[in-house]
């Protein structure tokens, strides 16, 4: 199949399809028995990550189960700053711990030469993925955005305030310019290296967008975004690349007009109507059914999915969730809403 064919690469490029692609953030996870099996034979995380054989592995399995329209890499956003040199652990229960970035001293200590050496298992997973899926399936590859890496880089875990990177951006803004600086060279320089290792699509996850006042978001989201955008497009100009600024509400549209996104996935929290008359004239929309819906099942799940068929019907869309796949989420109410969508 060429890719001008597949689903997803239609709905980017501005086309409404047939029926929208299909794909779901975090769909390669611990909500399925089989991934559970395959995780439980590496004790850590980020050598999980690394190790190509099993992270192909858990990549295919939903597309093995559900028939999916894309595939989104296994890996992890925090692979950045490993490759710079901070020090970053995965705690069970308690989730990434990080060496806080909290002074100039700690940013000029980090260093992106050996960057591509250290994420070259996850070209290799790339590669291997791209052999492997079959030929409707698009490849995604993805990153976090420079704001919300850096959140956990300065705090040394996840935060629902982002509270410690917000006050050195505020306190010390050459310094957190200066990790940001470092963020995006890193981060283009990663998403290049994955088209060139078969990514067809690229996501950027920006988590903790919505904590940003609105100047700092100009600062810290749209401005670092754009320029990561631009220096993939100056080598890969036809690669899709899809932005995840989640919890921004309208400030959506500004990141639109700025950054050159080709694609917006809209948060559980965004207004479907108004993401049809606002966003969609600007790109394709991707989400935003509710992970919890997706938890409970049942025919308030089926009411959810036709909403969003029916309201963007004619228009580019992508299926997709608010947020990624909860763990509890039994994997027959995912194959609820691919058939229904698929059908």
């Amino acid at each position: 199949m060429s890719q001008s064919e597949k689903l997803l690469l239609q709905a980017l490029a501005g086309h409404a399809t047939a029926r929208p692609p299909i794909w779901m953030m975090r769909q390669a996870g611990r909500f399925l028995p089989e991934y559970r099996e395959v995780r439980a034979t590496t004790s850590s995380f980020l050598e999980f990550c690394y190790t190509p054989e099993k992270a192909i592995e858990v990549t295919l399995q939903p597309i093995r189960r559900f028939g999916f329209d894309a595939s989104i890499m296994f890996a992890d956003i925090l692979v950045i700053p490993d490759a710079l040199g901070q020090k970053v652990t995965f705690q069970e229960n308690v989730g990434p711990v990080l060496e806080p970035v909290t002074d100039a001293g700690a940013v000029a200590r980090l260093s992106a030469d050996g960057l591509q050496n250290h994420l070259a298992p996850v070209y290799e997973t790339l590669k291997g993925l791209s052999a492997a899926l079959p030929p409707h399936v698009t490849l995604i590859g993805f990153a976090g955005a420079p704001w919300t890496v850096a959140t956990y880089m300065v705090g040394g875990r996840g935060s629902p305030t982002q509270a410690a990177a917000r006050l050195l951006a505020y306190r010390e803004p050459q310094t957190f310019q200066a990790l940001i600086d470092l963020l995006v060279e890193a981060t283009a320089s990663y998403l290049i290296a994955q088209v060139e290792a078969g990514a067809e699509v690229l996501q950027l996850f920006d988590t903790w967008a919505g904590s940003l006042a609105p100047d700092q978001f100009e600062k810290w989201c749209v401005a670092p975004t754009k320029k990561i955008v631009e220096a993939v497009r100056a080598i890969h100009p036809d690669v899709p690349i899809i932005g995840f600024p989640k919890g921004v509400g309208t400030k959506a549209v500004r990141f639109l007009q700025e950054t050159g996104v080709q694609g917006i996935s809209v948060d559980t929290g965004t207004d479907m109507i108004w993401a049809r008359e606002t966003l969609s004239p600007l790109a394709t929309v991707q989400g935003n059914l509710d992970p919890l819906a997706l938890v409970a099942g049942g025919a308030e799940l089926d009411r959810a999915t036709d909403a969003l068929l029916e309201n963007f019907a004619g228009r580019p869309y992508i299926f997709n969730l608010g947020h990624g796949i909860e763990k509890e989420t039994p994997p027959e109410h995912v194959a609820q809403v691919v058939r229904r969508v698929q059908a």
